[in-house]
């Protein structure tokens, strides 16, 4: 049996993954060859500069066109191939016109758990456009992302990579009503709203509109609190004599030590934290006969 795998880009992207604009205009292209002087110049070599260029030519289109990749390839002697592998293989450059707000749901685990699919589901019908599309007023883009990073709030919704923690599909209608509306809310957290493009020219690291940075949210803080009442501190550093051995028989000692303790339980629960080295666990491990 023969199976075809059709590979391209994400499912909720239409079109070629590079797609646009051919070329800047002369005045375009003069303007954004002075933002990435300042950009290079931050790097000691200039190809590390590239995911930032892309953050900025992504700002001046809203998406990555041709004339995008092809003033990123010129800037640092790549050529569009090289660029358009590095482009594409990350999902915050977008290959199709986005809007004013890039609305993120996420319907990874937690989230999914705590009804990020009925978000999704309650935006696309409110909104008339399916994941990966943008409203006719060009004010919001939907779009289905894998996770957040910040499940203690779940479900999240992102607008431009700011968190809106805790939504529900009612919470989510009135979001993007506001954001559809020009009277973008206040994140959870985090500085205000800016848009898209702005937001990608932050990214390039050529400054930030926004005032006001905002709070990062008691439950993403909670362990670092426990961890201060408890006095819990991170280890010491490692001794010398507990360094591998070296010379000529450190690599079979070090590999002896890999082999001996690969088939280990992993320790127990314990109720210091961390377990200094070389002192009893605290609580029992629990054995087969005790089950």
């Amino acid at each position: 049996m023969t199976i075809f795998l059709e590979l391209g880009q994400r499912p909720d992207e239409a079109g070629p993954p590079i797609h646009g604009p051919s070329a800047y205009p002369p005045d375009v292209a003069a303007r954004l060859t002075a933002d990435a002087a300042t950009i290079i110049a931050k790097y000691p070599q200039s190809r590390s500069a590239l995911l930032p260029l892309l953050h900025l030519v992504q700002s001046e289109d809203g998406y990555l066109t041709p004339a995008g990749i092809g003033f990123c390839a010129d800037r640092l002697g790549l050529t569009a191939a090289e660029v358009t592998a590095v482009a594409t293989f990350y999902s915050m450059y977008r290959r199709n016109p986005t809007g004013d707000f890039l609305v993120g749901v996420c319907t990874n685990t937690l989230c999914a758990i705590m009804g990020g699919d009925a978000i999704l589901e309650a935006l696309q019908d409110h909104l008339d456009i399916h994941a990966g599309g943008t409203t006719g007023d060009g004010r919001v883009t939907l779009e289905h992302i894998e996770c957040n990073a910040a499940c203690d709030y779940a479900p999240v919704v992102m607008v431009n990579w700011e968190f809106f923690d805790n939504q529900t599909p009612s919470s989510a209608r009135d979001l993007v009503d506001e954001l559809r509306s020009g009277t973008p809310p206040a994140p959870t957290r985090g500085g205000p709203l800016c848009t898209f493009r702005e937001t990608a020219r932050t990214l390039a690291g050529l400054g930030d509109p926004r005032s006001g940075a905002g709070e990062v949210g008691a439950a993403t803080l909670a362990g670092l609190h426990i961890a201060q009442e408890n006095s819990m501190t991170a280890p010491a550093p490692t001794a010398t004599e507990d360094r591998p051995p070296t010379g000529d028989n450190g690599a079979a000692a070090t590999q002896d030590a890999v082999e001996t303790t690969r088939d280990e339980p992993a320790p127990a629960p314990s109720a210091t934290v961390p377990v200094e080295s070389g002192t009893a666990e605290t609580t029992p491990r629990a054995t087969e006969s005790d089950t």
